[in-house]
């Protein structure tokens, strides 16, 4: 595939023909203004060339010109990745720790002549997909002497796909449409779609194990990746293709969740599927949240894996979905490429109704491979445009905190996980934010426990975002991990979570990946500081 036309923005998510207008911020700070108390004008944005950088610190060899660039624009849009802070950084034109250099490589062996100028050179290497990290995964350290960010955008075809056994081999900087389409003349998908699925790519899912569209069953890459190959500053790491396999320790497990600490991920062969045919949804309403998240227990442990099981609270029901406030709402989805999925979703409303839930016969919407439209009318509908309007630019700079943090806990704990969770991030946020509001959603569920993704916002005043954020941060954090959660589900460590995560692992753990690390990354260059020190 050719490189991508257009820029990547560097204050919101997306590309630049993806940036709100002014008056488009400015009529959704009217909005906010109405729906939760004054907000602030929208500030301007700094024209990118405007922008003053500190200069480079290294000097690109001839060798390597044709693909690494130091220029404004290049360097300015690769400094941040999409968590709300950094926007707003990059929005009142702050970079104080641009990259150095930015690398393009086309092909395997630029990609390995550019890895091994930095290595011998000692310069810090931020591998670089489509720059979505919300966790500070893709920042250069601000004790760097010098650092690259390897972009892996020309890196993006699909080399080969084998249909017999459904699995195809993909470069790591795809774009998820682009991946799409390439494989929908064939029948076929990968089917994974994380929020940020648009503007991010092959590698980095895998390099931060993300979760996707489905909310049972196949969920995280993990369950895609059928092999992968990896550059490391001692030469290439490259697993053999196989449906499973019980060598000893999975090689691919060292790579799902490497974050760009040990290599950079150049391609991976990827398990697919049919595309969906049939498709079932039903919006179950329950009058409470607890025998709402009873009745997702107990489809789960049926074992009917739904595509889509997603309970939102009273609350997140309330802004995302229309419903009043007083009602949490239930989404089902079932799809197939092969089987009606008519009986799977009626044996889950029959489930759902045993523990109160709500739903018209009506509203059960089945496609039995007709076309007919489910999941886009009424509350579902609703909720489902609100969970891919995905445009933080709207409401930044307007003083509005908004932000999320996800876990998963077990079944046996959940209750009491969850009452811990309000009332620790909830005392936080009436202390640092006016107006909070704390909602909860489910976004994947196991047979064993669920995946709660909790969100909020509140007024600020402009310049204390940062102050007030790590507030609530923090108070997430510690009330997840001391009540038994992971410090994150699907948004990767980074480093923003590192310290939540140095306390999850085992401590023996955190000694063999850094003897991992020293043993493809000896001088300490790949990502320093995310996941752990080098």
């Amino acid at each position: 595939m050719t490189a991508r036309a257009e820029r990547r923005s560097f204050w919101t998510w997306g590309y630049v023909s993806d940036e709100p207008s002014l008056d488009e911020r400015r009529a959704a700070a009217a909005r906010l203004s109405a729906r939760i108390g004054e907000v602030v004008e929208p500030p301007p944005v700094p024209v990118i060339d405007d922008i003053v950088l500190p200069p480079p610190r290294l000097e690109v060899p001839d060798s390597l010109a044709g693909w690494v660039s130091t220029t404004t624009a290049e360097r300015v849009t690769h400094t941040y990745g999409g968590h709300s802070l950094e926007l707003l950084k990059a929005l009142r034109g702050e970079f104080d720790h641009p990259p150095d250099a930015v690398a393009h490589p086309g092909c395997e062996d630029e990609l390995e002549a550019t890895l091994a100028w930095c290595d011998r050179e000692g310069y810090v290497v931020i591998p670089y997909g489509g720059g979505t990290s919300v966790v500070w995964g893709l920042n250069v350290p601000p004790d760097a002497d010098a650092a690259v960010t390897i972009d892996l955008d020309n890196l993006n075809t699909v080399g080969e796909v084998d249909e017999v056994s459904r699995a195809a081999r993909i470069q790591a900087g795809i774009l998820g449409p682009d991946l799409e389409a390439a494989l929908k003349p064939l029948g076929l998908t990968l089917r994974h779609f994380p929020q940020s699925f648009p503007w991010s790519t092959v590698g980095g899912w895998v390099a931060t194990r993300s979760g996707g569209h489905y909310a049972t069953n196949h969920t995280h890459i993990d369950d895609f990746v059928e092999s992968s190959r990896m550059l490391t500053p001692k030469g290439w790491f490259e697993s053999r293709r196989l449906p499973g396999s019980g060598a000893g320790p999975s090689p691919d497990r060292l790579v799902l969740g490497s974050e760009g600490t040990l290599g950079i991920i150049a391609e991976c062969w990827l398990r697919l599927q049919k595309r969906p045919v049939f498709r079932a949804t039903a919006g179950v309403e329950f009058p409470s949240w607890e025998r709402g998240c009873e009745a997702v227990r107990a489809i789960a442990q049926a074992k009917l894996w739904p595509a889509n099981l997603r309970i939102l609270d009273p609350s997140e029901a309330e802004f995302s979905a229309g419903l009043s406030g007083d009602h949490a709402l239930l989404i089902i989805g079932f799809e197939s490429g092969d089987i009606p999925q008519g009986p799977s979703i009626r044996a889950a409303v029959r489930i759902a109704r045993s523990y109160g839930g709500v739903v018209d016969d009506d509203a059960i919407l089945v496609d039995d491979g007709t076309g007919q439209a489910t999941g886009r009318g009424g509350a579902v509908g609703a909720w489902r445009n609100a969970f891919i309007g995905v445009n933080a630019g709207l409401t930044a700079g307007l003083g509005l905190l908004s932000d999320t943090f996800e876990t998963a806990i077990t079944w046996d704990r959940w209750p009491d996980f969850d009452a811990e969770v309000r009332e620790r991030v909830g005392a936080a946020l009436r202390g640092a934010i006016a107006g909070a509001r704390l909602s909860c959603r489910f976004t994947h569920v196991y047979p064993d426990g669920p995946a709660p993704y909790y969100s909020f916002s509140g007024i600020v005043p402009r310049g204390a975002e940062a102050e007030r954020w790590h507030v609530v941060k923090q108070a997430a954090t510690q009330a997840v991990v001391a009540a038994g959660g992971t410090v994150t589900h699907h948004h990767a460590v980074g480093r923003m979570h590192r310290d939540g995560w140095e306390v999850q692992r085992p401590a023996l753990f955190g000694d063999l990946w850094r003897a991992t690390k020293r043993s493809v990354d000896p001088n300490g260059i790949l990502n320093p500081g995310v996941l752990i020190d080098p």
